[in-house]
């Protein structure tokens, strides 16, 4: 049987009404974390209001 760990991370976006990410730093944490052998499960925004986004949310998942 595989076991799978798993580790999930929040992004701010900033400001009070929503806000914005470095997006080549965001990848750049994505592919530090490729390469300690996570995979990238899933991402997703945390709605604030009027099509804002408040948080990203990232999965991970790796073997043990």
């Amino acid at each position: 049987m595989e076991l799978w760990e798993y580790r999930t991370l929040k992004y701010a976006t900033g400001g009070f009404l929503g806000g914005k990410i470095d997006e080549q730093e965001f990848q750049d944490e994505l592919n530090e974390y490729g390469s300690q052998g996570w995979e990238l499960v899933s991402c997703f925004d945390t709605s604030q209001s009027q099509g804002a986004s408040r948080d990203i949310i990232v999965v991970f998942k790796r073997k043990k």
